[in-house]
């Protein structure tokens, strides 16, 4: 099964996106195994972390923004930090699914992260 779903970032930063995942899955009848996650964007990306202390993504944009300074880049469209960020962090993320649930650790949670916004993104996601 692949689905997608549409989301709206205000700015630069990580949105939860765990709820909206599981939701697909709860939509998905039959046996399954893996849940994969991609974005599409070459200015955004997917992980997972932390979704318990709202200071982690906090800090995670910290430690991305001291990673990939303001330079002079070649790129003409100006944003050639959010293209360096989101290789950095990927553009997929797949979770093994244990009794038709997500098997995330318990405080672990699936982050869109937007690196050029605000943008309105796609999020794909197939169960297998």
């Amino acid at each position: 099964m692949l689905k997608e779903f549409m989301i709206h970032t205000p700015r630069e930063g990580f949105i939860d996106i765990t709820s909206q995942v599981a939701d697909l899955l709860r939509q998905n009848q039959g046996e399954k195994n893996l849940c994969q996650v991609f974005v599409s964007h070459t200015t955004a990306g997917v992980t997972i972390n932390e979704n318990a202390d709202p200071d982690v993504i906090k800090d995670m944009l910290l430690a991305l923004n001291h990673m990939v300074p303001e330079l002079d880049y070649q790129h003409s469209e100006g944003n050639s930090r959010a293209h360096v960020k989101a290789s950095m962090i990927g553009s997929s993320v797949t979770i093994p699914i244990l009794n038709g649930s997500l098997h995330l650790g318990t405080w672990q949670g699936i982050y869109f992260c937007e690196f050029d916004g605000p943008r309105k993104r796609k999020v794909c996601v197939t169960i297998l």
